[in-house]
């Protein structure tokens, strides 16, 4: 019983956040999408996860199964995706990237679109000419610490300390912590 209400809900959920995602052109019309993402970060509590989901697979490249997005937390760019079970915290704020299965994101994660958005032109200014975006890769069963900022790839099983600056791939099953983010192997001594 508990399994058809839930599916009911992302059913009523789906069918509530239609009239946004067509508004977004289904994340083809960039800022009809950017505005609806941020209109529905604000909606509190359960209810807003529910409908955060459901706008994102209108509208981002695919969502998985069982997701939450916390309240303030929205994609940046429709160009991402979000695998099975993958839980988010508050006011994340996420550009293009692919999120792997069972990953989990604290409060205050940043996950930008590469280190290179921003150009300047030859007397010092910004211009949006030369500027690159890449899409960054999310592993499966990652663990992302509050107010990381990630630029760059993580591997499957990765984990990210609180307040890190992630700029250089992490491999599978790494540790990281700190600004630059650093690897640090834990050695597990046998209890005697």
């Amino acid at each position: 019983m508990k399994s058809f209400a839930k599916q009911l809900v992302i059913l009523i959920a789906r069918i509530l956040v239609l009239p946004a995602a067509c508004l977004a052109g289904f994340g083809r019309w960039g800022v009809g999408y950017l505005f609806c993402a941020q209109a529905m970060a604000n909606v509190p509590g359960i209810l807003g996860s529910y409908l955060r989901v459901a706008y994102y697979k209108w509208t981002l490249d695919s969502v998985g199964k069982d997701c939450h997005v916390g309240f303030g937390s929205y994609f940046a760019h429709a160009q991402a995706s979000m695998g099975n079970d993958v839980g988010m915290g508050a006011y994340c704020v996420l550009g293009q990237v692919d999120i792997g299965e069972g990953t989990l994101l604290a409060s205050h994660v940043q996950i930008l679109s590469g280190s290179r958005q921003h150009k300047r032109d030859e007397s010092g200014k910004l211009t949006d000419e030369g500027r690159t975006f890449r899409r960054i890769k999310i592993g499966a069963q990652c663990w992302i610490g509050a107010g990381a900022i990630i630029t760059a790839d993580l591997g499957d099983g990765a984990t990210v300390g609180p307040g890190s600056v992630v700029s250089q791939n992490v491999p599978a099953g790494a540790t990281v912590s700190g600004n630059p983010a650093r690897n640090f192997a834990m050695v597990v001594k046998p209890v005697s």
